[in-house]
């Protein structure tokens, strides 16, 4: 086998990872604007890790705002096309998922890497590169890793294709050889790292874990980035196929796991404020969309007429009439003015979310990071 491991070190974590997809899936589905809400803010969180580890300057809140159909006035429009060519490259490999007719083939991969250069021919987008390659330390300029060879990567893209038709290991296992195989080779010449993380979550989407927790490694590598890299090192310093490669499986699958955890807390902590929110806004008498504006300003985000607008899908009048009325409530403050107009947290927005948590309310003086984290703390408890 190429790239071999050991997976006997993975048994009782991917054991455990399988525990945790049954106790997810036997919670139901999540409120339909809810679960809307989350996986936008997921994909935007995966998208910027990825994309950021390749060295694309973007932001998080810049990302929100591509995929939510604005144009950052200072993201240059190079980065704005591989922020949306990530996105599609995410939404191609989820249709292809339950595909009867899904085979895993050169062209899958080739189609991936098109869509996450965003089809730019000056940077080889869909094409196997032609020339070496060696990956440099950024901090040093040292030369640590060369790939395989350019001529042969037609027969290695081949033979991985072939070994996860063939593979037989868990979910877990097989999502994080794909993703060690596809950068040890480095088939590209830009962008392989992205292709890599996205066949691993393809690989646990086909496998039934269709859940965020499972597929949204990216943001936990990004946060993560000294252990990523330390990873690979078990590569050695050029492409051997014969290379064992079960360090990084460990860390990988280890990762997975740590993700899910702390992804469950978070969605079970974000599930409840949000219903908070709508239930303040019921009291009000407000709409129930503008959850939408006062979930970002909560979490410190600044929120435009535009931007609430498109994930609202709703009129500009009615959001610019939303906004007001949220405003004039005190949930919201403005600053700026016409165009430039940011819509921030209101004084009442944090002590009335607080209160309605059912959180001690001299936690609201010290803002949203507190009461926060004084919901995880309970929800850990219980």
């Amino acid at each position: 086998m190429m790239l071999p491991f050991n997976a006997e070190p993975i048994i009782s974590t991917c054991t455990e990872i399988e525990r945790w997809r049954d106790k997810l899936d036997a919670r139901g589905p999540l409120p339909r604007t809810w679960s809307g809400r989350l996986r936008r803010d997921l994909q935007a969180e995966a998208v910027a890790a990825s994309t950021m580890m390749e060295g694309v300057p973007v932001t998080v809140q810049e990302v929100r705002r591509i995929l939510a159909g604005e144009k950052p006035a200072n993201l240059a429009e190079s980065s704005q096309e591989l922020v949306r060519g990530y996105q599609e490259a995410m939404s191609f490999v989820l249709r292809r998922a339950d595909d009867p007719a899904f085979s895993w083939n050169r062209e899958l991969i080739i189609g991936i890497h098109d869509r996450v250069l965003g089809g730019n021919y000056a940077l080889d987008a869909g094409r196997l590169r032609r020339r070496p390659r060696y990956l440099v330390d950024q901090a040093t300029g040292r030369e640590i890793f060369a790939p395989a060879a350019a001529e042969n990567l037609e027969e290695l893209v081949d033979r991985v294709c072939d070994a996860m038709t063939r593979s037989n290991v868990h979910a877990a296992a097989a999502a994080a050889w794909i993703h060690i195989a596809v950068a040890a080779i480095h088939p590209f010449g830009d962008g392989n790292g992205r292709v890599a993380r996205i066949l691993a979550s393809l690989v646990m989407v086909r496998a039934g874990y269709k859940r965020p927790q499972f597929t949204s490694l990216e943001e936990w590598w990004g946060h993560n980035l000294p252990t990523y890299y330390a990873a690979f090192a078990c590569l050695g310093a050029s492409f051997d196929a014969k290379a064992d490669v079960t360090p990084f499986i460990v860390a990988h699958t280890s990762a997975q796991l740590s993700q899910i955890r702390a992804l469950d807390l978070r969605e079970r902590c974000e599930h409840q404020i949000w219903t908070a929110l709508e239930n303040l806004l019921a009291d009000l008498g407000l709409a129930p969309r503008l959850a939408n504006a006062l979930w970002d300003a909560f979490h410190g985000r600044d929120v435009t007429a535009g931007f609430y607008r498109n994930l609202a899908d709703i009129s500009p009048a009615t959001a610019t009439s939303d906004l007001s009325a949220a405003t004039a409530a005190g949930l919201l403050r403005t600053e700026g003015r016409r165009r430039g107009r940011r819509y921030l947290p209101g004084d009442r927005l944090v002590p009335l979310l607080t209160e309605a948590l059912g959180i001690a309310p001299e936690l609201a003086e010290e803002g949203q990071r507190a009461v926060v984290a004084a919901l995880g703390a309970r929800l850990l408890a219980l």
